[in-house]
C-alpha cells in the first residue's frame, strides 16, 4: 500500500468556524507520519494537468475556478475559497490520479489523504465543500489509461451529487453510494439509477437517520457487493467520507469506527476477488477530528 499526503492540504482555509477546516490536514499528517515512521511509503501528490480536470469539468467553469485563484471568494453558501485553494484543490485532484494510477497499474491498494473534499462537486458547479470531482477525475484518468470498467463505491454520510451526475449515462462506470436519505444535497433516492446507456449502473442504497454498523453491514453483504461482483470492474475506487461516524457533527448516522472498519475490510476483500486487489482510497468528509483520526488508522492498517 502507497499513501499519498502532503501537508500543503492545511493551506486552504474556509472562514472560520468552517466544518472543512484546515485541523482535518494536521490530522492527515500524523497518521500519514505515523505510517511513514513505521515503514510505510507516503508519497507527496502532484497536481492535476488540466486534461485531467477537463475529462470531467466544462471549461468555462475550470476557467471560473482557475480565476478564484489568490481571491477568498464564496461560490455557494457551504463552499469557499482562499488564496491558496484552487491550487490546493488541483493537488486534491492530483492525488486522487496518483493513487488511482498506481493501482491500476501495480495492483496493490493506493490512499490518498486530500482536502477539499469532491464528490459534490458537479461538472459545472461547485458545492458542498468541493470544488473539483476528486474521485470522478481519477476514474476517467483511469479509463484513459485502458481500464475498460470502473467502479466507485461512495461511503460518505452525503450522496456524492457530483460524481453520480459526471456518469449518469456511463456504462463503463458504476457509481454506487450509501448515504443517509434525505439529507444533503437532496439527491441520492433508490430510484436514480442512471440514464440512457447508462441506466443500471448508478446504484444508490438510501439509508435513514440512525442506522447502525448492522444496517450498513447489512446492504454491502445483500445489495453493494453483488452489484460489484455482477459489474466486474478493473478497479474500485472508494470515495472514503468518515462522517457517517457516530461522532460526526454533520450526519446522524450511528457508523462506529469498528462497522468502518468492518466496511473497508468487505471492501478490500472483495476487490481481492474482483479485480486482483485494485483500489484505491480517497478521502472525502469527516469532520469528528478523533473519528476522523481513528477511521484513517484503521483504513491504513487494514490495507497493510
Amino acid at each position: 500500500m502507497i499513501l499519498w499526503s502532503t501537508p500543503r492540504f492545511a493551506e486552504h482555509t474556509p472562514p472560520p468556524g468552517h466544518p472543512e477546516r484546515p485541523e482535518r490536514a494536521e490530522v492527515f499528517d500524523r497518521v500519514a507520519e505515523t505510517f511513514r515512521e513505521s515503514g510505510g511509503e507516503v508519497r507527496t501528490p502532484t497536481p492535476a494537468l488540466h486534461l485531467d480536470l477537463a475529462r470531467v469539468h466544462a471549461e468555462d467553469y475550470l476557467a471560473d475556478i482557475a480565476a478564484t485563484a489568490g481571491r477568498a471568494v464564496r461560490l455557494d453558501p457551504d463552499t469557499f475559497t482562499s488564496p491558496e485553494t484552487e491550487a490546493i484543490a488541483r493537488l486534491a485532484a492530483g492525488a486522487a490520479v496518483d493513487a488511482a494510477t498506481h493501482a491500476w497499474r501495480d495492483g496493490t491498494p493506493a490512499v490518498a489523504f486530500v482536502r477539499p473534499p469532491g464528490h459534490h462537486a458537479e461538472p459545472d458547479r461547485a458545492m458542498g465543500f468541493c470544488l473539483y470531482n476528486n474521485v470522478a477525475i481519477a476514474a476517467r484518468a483511469v479509463r484513459a489509461l485502458g481500464a475498460d470498467r470502473v467502479a466507485i463505491v461512495d461511503i460518505d454520510v452525503h450522496h456524492g451529487n457530483g460524481t453520480q451526475a459526471a456518469f449518469y449515462t456511463d456504462p463503463s462506470v458504476l457509481y454506487v453510494s450509501t448515504h443517509q436519505f434525505p439529507y444533503y444535497p437532496g439527491t441520492g433516492a433508490a430510484d436514480e439509477r442512471g440514464h440512457g446507456a447508462g441506466l443500471g449502473f448508478t446504484l444508490n442504497v438510501p439509508l435513514a437517520s440512525g442506522a447502525t454498523d448492522a444496517d450498513y453491514a447489512a446492504v454491502y453483504d445483500a445489495t453493494v457487493l453483488p452489484a460489484l461482483e455482477a459489474f466486474a470492474p478493473d478497479l474500485i475506487l472508494v470515495s472514503a467520507g468518515f462522517d457517517a461516524h457516530v461522532r460526526d457533527p454533520l450526519g446522524g448516522m450511528r457508523l462506529t469506527t469498528a462497522g468502518y472498519v468492518h466496511l473497508i475490510e468487505r471492501l478490500q476483500r472483495a476487490a481481492d476477488t474482483i479485480c486482483g486487489g485494485r483500489t484505491a482510497w480517497i478521502t472525502e468528509g469527516g469532520y469528528d477530528l478523533t473519528a476522523l483520526a481513528e477511521c484513517l488508522e484503521g483504513l491504513v492498517a487494514t490495507l497493510r
